[in-house]
């Protein structure tokens, strides 16, 4: 049982920060650089650790800006405020995520811009060969160490990873939660201490400095688990953070609440 579980936990984590760090604040938001090859390097990362989940940089990227620009808005791609459930919701972004990320929707330049796109691996890693056959690997993997018939139930959520994290930020995080900013949308804050979505639930946060690679710092309790991770690799020189000024947003926040 603590294999399965250990596994789950670990997949859980990897495939989150993979999205966190490489498609959301490298690929749409470029709040870090990296090289060609150390790209293509997390490129390939990213299609391990998400598997049968995985998600083209360049379609979420593009995606995701578009978000931004139109956020709880008609044009918006995902917005509660726009879609009766969360389903619909979803499957409205699974759409127009797909026309992006194949080809079939050619979006404005400016949500092109500058996002990491490699064609050939992009069509290899969506397909549906590899899809079969990350999931048949999770199979086997149960079958030899799911000791307990309910663990098999787990099953379902690892071939559904990256869809689960969008939905947790881009419906409760516009719903429920605090808010530090007063910005244009509905989006807040969901846990004052994110110790499930690696930063992506200071989403408030987030909607008001884009570009920012730390999500959390605003309050003390806000720590963004994948900014530490950043810090690391950028100490390493594997990337370099772009200029930002997290002094200046707290003691802009501080002058606010004192008013």
């Amino acid at each position: 049982m603590e294999v399965i579980l250990i596994f789950f936990v670990a997949h859980w984590y990897l495939s989150l920060f993979f999205q966190t760090f490489f498609l959301h604040r490298y690929a749409s938001h470029s709040a870090f650089t990296m090289g060609p090859i150390t790209e293509k390097v997390f490129f390939v990362l990213t299609w391990i650790f998400q598997g049968s989940n995985y998600l083209s940089p360049y379609g979420y990227g593009v995606m995701h800006r578009m978000h931004h620009a139109f956020a709880d808005t008609e044009d918006d791609p995902h917005s509660p405020k726009y879609d009766e459930s969360i389903f619909k919701m979803m499957w409205k972004t699974k759409t127009i995520y797909s026309a992006i990320a194949s080809g079939e929707e050619i979006p404005e330049k400016r949500f092109t811009d500058g996002v990491p796109r490699w064609e050939i691996f992009d069509r290899f890693a969506r397909s549906w060969p590899s899809r079969v056959i990350w999931g048949a690997s999770y199979v086997v993997f149960y079958y030899f160490f799911a000791t307990e018939i309910w663990l098999w139930a787990l099953l379902p959520l690892q071939f559904l990873f990256s869809p689960i994290h969008g939905a947790i930020i881009n419906w409760f995080a516009h719903k429920y939660g605090y808010r530090n900013y007063d910005v244009k949308d509905t989006s807040r804050n969901f846990l004052p201490f994110d110790f499930l979505m690696m930063g992506e639930s200071y989403h408030n946060n987030h909607h008001k400095y884009g570009n920012r690679p730390n999500f959390g710092g605003i309050r003390w309790h806000e720590i963004d688990p994948t900014y530490q991770m950043i810090k690391v690799l950028n100490f390493f020189e594997v990337i370099k953070i772009k200029e930002h000024k997290e002094v200046a947003l707290r003691e802009n926040l501080k002058r606010k609440q004192a008013a």
